[in-house]
């Protein structure tokens, strides 16, 4: 399914560069899966579970949100895109099956039906990312955040939405299988260099952009992503685990881990404990090597040095604590 010629560990061209920000990337999202939500009441049945104001959504609009069981643990994050006759959700791939389990077991009589989609996720990144579309074919307003349209490029019609879980909010492309190749070749031909997967985690890492799958799992609470004002809406009703988020908000937010940057002074790999006077005080996430910064990581790290310039160890060396994302002096 995936093009060779750009898989995400293939074609590393530039990637010494990428992380000082290429004007136009784009790279393959293999563990991303959509699914395809259908029925009249689909808009007010996904906002009755979801942890964002969805039902409002008008066609071509869109909102991430997050799926949580009635613990608060993260089930999943959800890309919600409002169409005409449907909704699309796009989420980790390895997350599709048990999305879909929780949307089965809400649904009890609501009209709404569930269905896998063969759509192959590609993202763009980049200050020039709309212009590369533009020379590609694909002309794309100014569209607000997750906001979508249909667009054709290479001649294959295509989904495209303003991603705010991709760095510098660029964007996600939802190609048809058969598409890919021609997507690609449209893409490279309009100037876009192909991302490897080591060069998107470095932006990632800098932007401040944890993923779930690497970096949040069903472990976690959102109050510890430090995601809460993107994914969550303070003013709507009910939803599944909304008393833990409540509460947790009621005690000024606090958690025993958060999601913070580091600045290493050495590489690190994603798994590493983070260690402070010989304790183990956290684990890293993501860990990639910034052109602009060095060895940089996402961690989760006790709330007792979770301050930014919190000094740790990571594999031994230190590490700074930093806020995210990553300002100009990490």
């Amino acid at each position: 399914m995936w093009p060779s010629s750009w898989r995400p560990s293939i074609r590393r061209r530039r990637a010494d560069s990428v992380a000082e920000g290429p004007p136009a990337a784009f790279v393959a999202l293999p563990d991303r899966a959509v699914l395809s939500v259908t029925g009249a009441p689909r808009l007010k049945f996904l906002h009755n579970i979801l942890s964002n104001d969805v039902e409002s959504l008008k066609p071509g609009q869109g909102r991430r949100a997050a799926l949580m069981d009635v613990k608060g643990h993260l089930l999943a994050f959800v890309r919600v895109l409002a169409d005409a006759d449907a909704v699309r959700l796009e989420v980790a791939g390895d997350r599709r099956e048990a999305v879909e389990q929780a949307l089965v077991h809400y649904r009890v009589a609501t009209p709404v039906r569930f269905a896998a989609r063969p759509d192959v996720v590609l993202g763009l990144v980049g200050p020039e990312a709309r212009g590369a579309l533009a020379a590609a074919g694909a002309e794309v307003p100014e569209l607000e955040e997750e906001g979508h349209v249909r667009a054709h490029l290479g001649g294959v019609e295509i989904e495209v939405a303003r991603a705010g879980d991709l760095p510098g909010r660029g964007y996600v492309l939802h190609v048809p299988p058969q598409g890919t190749e021609a997507v690609a070749a449209a893409l490279r031909a309009a100037g876009a260099i192909a991302l490897s997967a080591p060069s998107l985690d470095a932006l990632r890492v800098e932007s401040g952009r944890p993923w779930y799958g690497p970096d949040v799992t069903e472990e976690n609470l959102l109050h510890e992503t430090g995601l809460l004002r993107e994914y969550h809406s303070p003013t709507k009703g009910c939803y599944v685990g909304q008393e833990v988020v409540a509460r947790l908000d009621a005690r000024g937010g606090h958690v025993n881990k958060l999601m913070r940057g580091l600045r290493l002074t050495s590489p690190a790999a994603a798994g590493s404990t983070v260690t402070a006077e010989g304790k183990d005080v956290g684990r890293v996430t993501t860990a990639a090597i910034s052109s602009r910064l060095g060895p940089v990581a996402l961690a989760y790290v006790h709330r007792s040095r979770a301050d930014p310039g919190s000094v740790v160890e990571v594999a031994g060396s230190p590490a700074t604590v930093v806020a995210l994302p990553f300002g100009e002096a990490g």
